[in-house]
């Protein structure tokens, strides 16, 4: 399978039709999804095929939509897709069908994709392991014993496996970077504003941000330019062109400055090999001409945890608790929803008012880091891919992990900053599980993410290096 730029080039050129492109996507779903479950509510393949003469009819009479002219796309089940059932992973949801598409969704079909379905998450989203009761657990691309990551779980899986060349996600804590990690692609977590979201409440500044996936930076970048920009139902979004992506990323990297947070001076818990396989990435920088240091914000990092708890238990449960009041609307929720709900409504406002207030000293401390640094980077994950039995994992070596989303919180950092995040991969543990680093720019400067990232990935390669056993499976 091509990737995306590759893909758009063939089908603009004619040299491959948008009928021959869907149909071949299509076989390949029906021979792997069935091993990882990655897409969910696929649309009737008749109707598809139909959608996709259409394009080429278009073609034929020299109408070009965009440059995901024909691209069979499936879109993350938490974004409302008009006419296509949009669960959230939720019981409460299961036949809800929205009569309109989310923002995100609307620019995708703009630049000419056809939505063929949603990509599994985790029930509304919530936790790094994308089960949920409707549609059940998305199987890691590399080994189907394991977990995919979340929420973005689905989209990653079919990037590794070739079901689709890009893909939307979302992100709170790690939902983009999590899964790219464990999956050996991209993801891109956005500062806010960068791609608007339409939440229901568009005035505060979230902790929750949209944002592509991919398997290569030149197609991430693309990705980024037809999501990105303003929209005026989203008053806080960044007006930058959004086609400052479409420039060219490559540039000298000496003298360049990275502070590597290494675990924060022993704070956070490792799975023996995670942090000895970052640091081995970490050398690729290096190599390019840049100077790696270990060094961090100056702030008390476990105050950073505390607070987050606070907004995200905040922001959760304004979201869930219209379901939550009902009772027999919040049995059908799953436990760690209803205790982000609990612990939400116990909350008092100048609780929310304290935790924004330290976020704010957070930020600060993390824009006078970039005074000295160009780059921070952090790894992605605390662990390796799990047991995809498990709900998450309890422990991490010894240390007891007293949330569901604890042994995730080396990416708490990122989303509390707002600061731009981007995971590449780096590498794969001695059982060949993947993990990946986060790339951190100051706020807004994704481009300098984009620019990091493409030089490591061609000094490593490993997407196209390392691809899923499953590919090559008959």
């Amino acid at each position: 399978m091509l990737d995306a730029l590759a893909l758009s080039q063939a089908l603009r050129t004619k040299h491959l039709s948008c009928v021959e492109v869907m149909t071949a996507y299509l076989d390949h779903i029906a021979q792997l999804n069935p091993r990882v479950n990655a897409i969910v509510s696929l649309r009737d393949r008749n109707q598809l095929i139909e959608e996709a003469r259409a394009r080429d009819a278009q073609l034929g009479h020299g109408e070009y939509m965009g440059w995901m002219h024909g691209f069979p796309q499936a879109i993350k089940d938490l974004e409302a897709t008009a006419g296509i059932r949009t669960t959230l992973g939720s019981p409460l949801f299961k036949d809800f069908i929205p009569a309109y598409d989310s923002i995100l969704v609307e620019r995708i079909k703009r630049a000419g994709a056809i939505i063929i379905g949603k990509t599994n998450t985790p029930e509304f989203g919530l936790g790094s392991h994308s089960y949920n009761p409707v549609f059940g657990t998305t199987l890691n691309a590399y080994d189907q014993t394991r977990a995919a990551g979340g929420s973005s779980g689905g989209a990653a899986v079919s990037l590794a496996l070739r079901i689709m060349t890009v893909a939307d996600g979302s992100d709170h804590a790690g939902s983009l970077r999590n899964p790219a990690a464990f999956n050996n692609v991209l993801g891109f977590r956005t500062s806010f504003g960068r791609v608007p979201s339409d939440w229901r409440e568009v005035f505060s500044p979230g902790l929750s941000v949209h944002g592509p996936m991919a398997r290569k930076v030149n197609d991430l970048a693309m990705m980024l330019s037809t999501i990105a920009g303003y929209d005026s139902r989203v008053p806080y979004s960044v007006r930058e062109d959004p086609a400052c992506f479409t420039a060219a990323l490559e540039r000298d990297f000496k003298g360049v400055r990275i502070a590597w947070s290494g675990d924060f001076g022993g704070y956070l818990p490792f799975e023996p090999g995670v942090l000895d396989l970052c640091e081995s990435a970490i050398r690729v920088f290096e190599h390019l001409g840049c100077t790696v240091e270990h060094a961090l914000p100056d702030y008390p990092i476990e105050q950073v945890w505390r607070n987050w708890l606070v907004l995200r238990a905040a922001q959760v449960s304004a979201s869930l608790k219209p379901l939550y009041v009902e009772p027999e609307k919040r049995v059908q929720m799953k436990p760690e929803a209803q205790w982000e709900v609990e612990r939400g409504l116990k909350l008092s406002a100048a609780e929310v008012y304290d935790a924004s207030l330290a976020r704010t000293k957070w930020y600060h401390a993390v824009r006078k880091l970039f005074e000295r640094y160009d780059y921070l980077v952090m790894p992605s994950a605390q662990v390796f891919p799990f047991d995809a039995k498990l709900h998450w994992p309890e422990k991490i070596n010894d240390r007891q992990m007293d949330t569901y989303h604890r042994w995730m919180e080396v990416v708490i950092p990122a989303t509390m900053s707002g600061c731009p995040a981007l995971n590449v991969p780096a590498g794969f543990s001695d059982g060949g599980l993947p993990m990946g680093i986060q790339i951190v720019a100051p706020n807004l400067d994704e481009f300098a993410c984009l620019q990091l990232a493409l030089a490591y990935e061609r000094e490593t390669e490993w997407v196209d290096n390392a691809p899923p056993a499953l590919l090559s499976e008959p």
